[in-house]
């Protein structure tokens, strides 16, 4: 047992008294930046598996840099945020994405899929940063038994990004009907360049776009007086007598980590393949811009439980909530898997409705009592958003080899993991003794 100075933290005293709804309202929109931004990706896979001629697991190549880039840059983000502050370190994140979304503009004007790849590096590596600092610094503005709703209202706004990104990207890039891949593949290497490079540039206006917006918001914030909340000095001890390597030992920390590892996998994964799950025969005959609105409803379902979720979550204890939500969204996959038609689209549809209290309870439950080290366990959690890298590669892999519609085993298997996880987490955390003077662990 090591003997730690007292200090005072909130996250282990209960936090503020009240919540900073200013405060609150700033980083909301930042949520909802980094939602649409990512949600996009789910209109640039289709449409760069038509321009390049890409088989799904080639294509999942999207997902696999953008979200490995997170397991990259999520410890050193946390370390970046210890050192420059909350604020500081989200204005970075801003500025980081900006300058990968305008990458994407020569990666179109080439065209070059291997550039599209690079500019989403970025873009994720600015991301992880924004991540790491605003998670944490919802669940500290306010008291800690309210953590875990302030989150799902946050991730609300950025479940709305979700639902409008879809919208944006069928008008602005889906805007034409792209030619089969038998037609593609009879032209004439000119005409075949010429098509990439027409079809490529309809991505530059959005994510120009972006970036202004996104500058935009990194000036209004670095203008912003934030919280002393927002300094990360005030929640570190004088002393930490603990080795680096403690959070280890953090047993609820490490099997969130596994828990958001599964989770991004599984909702990324989905809608990631919705577009072109939906573009199947048997399943909904659509073409890819008809589809593309319907992932907008996938999403739709995660910001509405999410609002709903902020209020059950005042009045049930999260473990509860999020089991529950994952053994239902696991039986909507299952039956998805087992049907067709109609009954497959919504049930997988559904799913999103299910998925909306999972990132912030899972994310609220791993921090919970870490104290000094909340921000390195930030960090941590965030890196395990890498899941949404692996696990949609893998099943590119499996629909290239079983089907697009059997593929859908490995988010079941996800959402297993997650309901052990909240159920496992039903008895409540209960803050360490502290004695005079020192505070053990």
């Amino acid at each position: 047992m090591a003997n730690i100075r007292t200090f005072d933290n909130p996250l282990r005293e209960g936090g503020p008294a009240r919540t900073d709804y200013r405060a609150l309202a700033i980083v909301t929109m930042l949520f909802f930046m980094w939602g649409f931004v990512t949600c996009l990706n789910d209109i640039l896979i289709p449409h760069l598996k038509t321009i390049f001629s890409l088989n799904y697991r080639e294509v999942m190549s999207i997902q696999l840099c953008f979200f490995l880039s997170y397991g990259i840059f999520a410890i050193p983000a946390g370390k970046l945020v210890e050192k420059i502050g909350y604020k500081r370190a989200m204005v970075a994140g801003l500025c980081t994405m900006a300058l990968g979304a305008l990458l994407i503009l020569p990666a179109a004007a080439v065209p070059a899929f291997a550039l599209f790849l690079g500019a989403q590096v970025v873009i994720a590596a600015g991301m992880t940063i924004l991540q790491v600092a605003a998670n944490p610094y919802v669940s500290i503005i306010g008291p800690s038994r309210t953590a875990s709703s302030r989150l799902n209202l946050t991730q609300a706004f950025n479940s709305l990004g979700t639902f409008l990104a879809p919208f944006f990207g069928s008008a602005f890039i889906l805007s034409q009907t792209p030619e089969a891949q038998d037609v593609i593949s009879k032209m004439t290497a000119s005409a075949r360049r010429s098509y990439q490079q027409f079809e490529a540039s309809t991505v530059r206006g959005p994510y120009i776009g972006i970036a202004i917006t996104l500058v935009f918001l990194a000036v209004g914030l670095a203008l912003l007086k934030l919280p002393q909340s927002a300094n990360t000095q005030e929640f570190r001890p004088k002393d930490i007598t603990q080795p680096e390597g403690s959070l280890l030992h953090e047993r609820q920390l490490m099997l969130a980590a596994i828990g958001i590892f599964v989770y991004v996998g599984a909702e990324v994964s989905i809608g990631s393949f919705l577009t072109n799950y939906f573009n199947q025969p048997e399943i909904g005959n659509l073409s890819l811009k008809q589809a593309a609105n319907y992932v907008s409803i996938y999403w739709a379902g995660a910001m509405v439980g999410r609002f709903v979720g902020s209020w059950i979550l005042q009045k049930v204890r999260t473990g509860t909530l999020l089991g529950i939500a994952a053994v239902v969204a696991c039986l909507l996959v299952l039956t998805s898997m087992l049907t067709f038609g109609h009954v497959a689209m919504w049930t997988i549809l559904a799913v999103g409705l299910f998925n909306s209290i999972m990132f912030p309870s899972i994310f609220t439950l791993g921090i919970e009592g870490l104290g000094p080290l909340t921000g390195r366990g930030s960090g941590v959690l965030v890196a395990a958003i890498v899941g949404g890298a692996i696990i949609p590669f893998a099943q590119g892999w499996f629909a290239d080899h079983i089907g697009i519609h059997h593929a859908f085993v490995l988010p079941v298997l996800c959402y297993s993991y997650i309901a052990f996880f909240g159920f496992s987490r039903l008895k409540k955390w209960k803050p360490p003794a502290v004695a005079t003077g020192t505070l053990n662990r």
